[in-house]
Order: structure tokens, then sequence, then C-alpha cells
């Protein structure tokens, strides 16, 4: 069965930097589609980032610029790079991947990927 684990949160002080590491196991494609969202206490979830099959990238607008996606398809891991971060980043981030294959997702679309992991908690301080 499709595993994902979560690390690499933690708090940091804003304009700080965080990578965050997904290992992913139990799947068989490397066009699967993955990405990252997060959620905030009291709020809905919000994608963050996603990899379409074609492994395209598109980000939510207010981390543009600042996030990057990646992954390594040798290692499993899906990986995302928080640059500049800002006290509005705060939240459990999850990692998530489907087996569709999927062109021009959006990142809305990664909190209904079909499996995420357990999350790993964000914390930025103004």
């Amino acid at each position: 069965h499709v595993q994902l684990v979560e690390s690499g949160g933690g708090s940091v002080q804003a304009g700080g930097s965080l990578r965050l590491s997904c290992a992913a196991s139990g799947y068989r494609s490397e066009t699967n589609c993955m990405g990252w969202f997060r959620q905030a206490p009291g709020k809905e979830r919000e994608g963050v980032a996603g990899l379409d099959s074609d492994s395209s990238a598109r980000y939510l607008a207010s981390v543009r610029g600042r996030f990057t996606i990646s992954k390594d398809n040798e290692k499993k891991i899906l990986y995302l790079q928080m640059n500049n971060l800002k006290p509005e980043d705060t939240g459990v981030y999850y990692c998530s991947i489907d087996g569709r294959y999927m062109k021009d997702i959006q990142p809305e679309d990664v909190p209904r990927f079909a499996y995420r992991g357990q999350g790993t908690q964000v914390t930025v301080s103004s």
C-alpha cells in the first residue's frame, strides 16, 4: 500500500527557510501526480504546490517565487524548499500522491489526491 512520511518541519522566524521531505513507497508509476498542501488551525486545506504527471509544477500564488517543489524519482522523495517564510505560512504540511495520469493540475487539486501522509508542523513567528 502507498505510504508517505513527511519530515523537516519546525519553528523558524519570518524570513527563514525550511526544506520538507516526503519519503514515498508502495506506488509503481513515476507518472503519479504529487504535491503539498497545508492546513492552519480553523482553516480549510490549501494546496501549496503540485507536480503533474509530466512533472510540470504549479504553485499557490502566495508562495510562488518563495517555494520550490521537486522530486527524486530514484529515491522516491518529494521535497518542498520554503524560503522567506512568513507567519501566514504556518500550518501542518502534508504531502500527497495520486496514481492517475493528469496534466496541468492546479494547487487546489492537491488536497483531493488519493493518498496523503501524516503531516509535519511548520510554525513561522514574526
